[in-house]
């Protein structure tokens, strides 16, 4: 009998935790090109980065699946890394040359948007739907 109330409450145990996973799929849609990668990095409400992805663009979009979130505020930065360098490229006063976004599609007068501006809130699976800025 004591075994059975060890496997019950486990399992409800587990199954709590399991169920406060989420999963979040990002769309960047409208890329200039399907040269390069997407580089994007995710930050948690501390504006920690706590994943930073790579990815291929096919026909002009980017699709990134992030999985097994926990309930909370998260926020986005990606640019379009044309060239393959790894590095964002900017013209000589510090103006991005490749296209670049923020969750939230938030953009940034004379540089980047706050940080606050960047949060959304995870409490379910979630699809977002970001677009490229392209300064040049």
């Amino acid at each position: 009998m004591k075994r059975f109330f060890l496997i019950f409450f486990g399992s409800i145990i587990f199954s709590n935790y399991a169920a406060s996973q989420y999963n979040l799929e990002i769309e960047i849609i409208e890329i200039r090109n399907d040269v390069g990668n997407i580089m994007l990095q995710f930050f948690d409400e501390n504006e920690e980065v706590i994943i930073q992805e790579m990815s291929a663009i096919t026909d002009n979009k980017c699709l990134l699946t992030i999985k097994n979130l926990e309930p909370g505020k998260y926020g986005i930065r990606y640019y379009h890394d044309e060239n393959l360098n790894g590095e964002m490229e900017t013209n000589f006063l510090g103006i991005p040359k490749e296209g670049f976004g923020f969750s939230n599609n938030v953009t940034g007068t004379f540089g980047p948007p706050p940080f606050k501006k960047w949060l959304f809130d995870i409490k379910e699976d979630k699809k977002i739907v970001l677009m490229p800025l392209y300064l040049d």
